[in-house]
């Protein structure tokens, strides 16, 4: 937890339920951050497979095969998966990365600090997320050797770094400008 966090009082009553909802989880990220990052991280995660699943076409292909085998499938397991490595590696490492960053930059907020900040993020923090990112995809992909997942990493990083660094400093730019500290992880859980 930050120190310019604040706890997000719950309204009355009257107030909508979407409306409810954010206070709610706005004061969950305040008291419980790690937890509610982890499991928003999680969340998203799965949703963000499914959704692929679902545009690509996988989702289909694999359901007329899980008829064949069997049917008590729920769940596919490659949404568990990216379920778990949001829940259990990308919200606390995101937590733990961003926690740092604002620690360093706290109290600095001119132009000059912010730069620093972007570039800090996009020259120490990206290549650990992207690197954790890579990693953590060859083992769910199936990689098992250790020689392999290097080499996957070592081939994927560069095209998944310059994507990052089109993408992430208008974000990084957005979030300074618009977000309290506190939101970010869940902000950058969204936008990637």
């Amino acid at each position: 937890m930050t120190a310019q966090s604040k706890p997000v009082p719950i309204k009355e009553k009257s107030q909508s339920f979407p409306s409810y909802l954010l206070a709610l989880y706005l004061q969950q990220l305040h008291t419980n951050p790690l937890r509610t990052k982890a499991i928003t991280s999680g969340v998203l995660s799965g949703l963000q497979e499914f959704v692929a699943q679902e545009l690509s076409g996988t989702s289909r292909r694999r359901k007329g095969k899980a008829k064949e085998i069997d049917q008590s499938n729920l769940i596919d397991e490659k949404i568990l998966k990216m379920a778990l490595y949001g829940f259990l590696v990308s919200g606390p490492l995101n937590h733990l990365l961003f926690e740092m960053l604002n620690k360093l930059f706290k109290n600095r907020t001119g132009d000059s600090s912010k730069l620093m900040q972007i570039l800090t993020s996009q020259l120490i923090i990206t290549p650990i997320q992207n690197t954790v990112y890579l990693i953590a995809m060859a083992v769910i992909g199936g990689i098992n050797d250790p020689a392999q997942i290097r080499k996957t990493v070592r081939k994927s990083l560069w095209p998944i770094m310059k994507m990052s660094w089109i993408v992430s400093p208008m974000a990084m730019g957005f979030a300074q400008r618009f977000l309290p500290p506190q939101l970010w992880v869940p902000f950058f859980n969204l936008v990637g």
